[in-house]
């Protein structure tokens, strides 16, 4: 598990912008039980999150149509919350970072790591609008 103050920084990355921390598999259920559209980004102290998601998802919200709910759980951090959002992400292999686009709870769109890595953020941010139009 990483500490605190080494993960403060990246996680205010997307909490500055709106995004709700999860820190508990209760708290990750509750969040995608609600009605509407509910981006889950899972954080990583990885260089592709720094460079690439965390990016890419602020860039994403600048979008006339955007996620009712934005939500972040941390990856080596909120273990128990992790493993929930990622048993909601199933058939997809655990990664991180990624992100998931669901819809009244059903997963509707999935960037994996390998979606990621080593793609510019407005590239991640283009395929998450196209998402947010199609669902939002």
């Amino acid at each position: 598990m990483y500490p605190a103050e080494l993960v403060k920084p990246m996680r205010e990355d997307l909490t500055n912008v709106g995004f709700e921390e999860l820190h508990t598999s209760e708290a990750v259920d509750a969040a995608l039980a609600k009605e509407g559209t509910t981006l889950m980004v899972v954080n990583s102290v990885c260089g592709c999150a720094a460079a690439n998601a965390r990016p890419g998802a602020r860039m994403s919200l600048q979008n006339e149509k955007r996620p009712t709910n934005i939500v972040t759980v941390f990856a080596g951090v909120d273990k128990e919350a992790v493993d929930t959002a990622r048993g909601h992400m199933i058939p997809f292999p655990p990664s991180s970072p990624c992100m998931a686009l669901f819809k009244d709870g059903e997963l509707v769109h999935m960037l994996e790591r390998h979606h990621i890595e080593g793609r510019p953020a407005e590239l991640i941010s283009e395929n998450l609008i196209d998402a947010y139009n199609e669902h939002c």
